[in-house]
């Protein structure tokens, strides 16, 4: 859809795209334009899972060990990240926590939209730290929650649980998991 706006008698016609159309992000490949690309979860998969492969192979068998391991890690690495990636459309995240956020014990006195940024912080946290569980990865996310948190006012300490939350949902969906919500009793 378009919209006319008209600035110091010079007329201009903005694109409005229509977010409530794509009902589910298809993440096309940059390349062939089909859906399912992850080139972020992918990549951080492969990376972490080559790393682990080398050092594997490399303790096995040597150097020519090292390169195989890296290469049989690498692949599985980039399809578990792939996996993790493909499990989080960031609309139907939003849409869930808008729905659900008031029944966590830590959203009392809070608003959706203080707890946004640290829900977004959790599942996009979750994508780039494909290989590393929450314990591992805490630290650094807490580093990292001033420059994520945007407009919110929340500190770390305020903001932590619901990012837990976010990237533990993440491990559920991922894993297909049956493992109960702890908040959903």
């Amino acid at each position: 859809m378009a919209d006319e706006r008209t600035t110091s008698g010079r007329s201009a016609t903005l694109d409005v795209v229509d977010e409530t159309a794509h009902h589910h992000d298809a993440n096309p490949d940059p390349i062939s334009d089909e859906p399912g690309a992850h080139p972020i979860g992918t990549g951080v998969g492969a990376a972490g899972g080559g790393t682990v492969g080398a050092v594997i192979g490399g303790a096995v068998g040597g150097p020519i060990g090292a390169m195989v391991g890296a290469a049989i890690g690498g692949v599985a690495g980039g399809l578990a990240g792939k996996g993790v990636a493909e499990s989080v459309n960031p609309t139907e995240e939003d849409a869930y926590w808008r729905d659900s956020y008031a029944t966590r014990p830590y959203a009392k006195g809070r608003t959706y939209d203080d707890l946004r940024p640290a829900y977004q912080y959790g599942w996009e946290s979750r994508v780039q730290h494909t290989n590393r569980t929450w314990n591992d990865a805490e630290r650094d996310l807490e580093h990292g929650w001033e420059k994520a948190k945007g407009n919110t006012r929340l500190a770390w300490h305020e903001a932590k649980d619901a990012t837990r939350d976010a990237w533990d949902r993440i491990d559920r969906r991922a894993s297909e998991s049956t493992a109960p919500d702890p908040y959903n009793r």
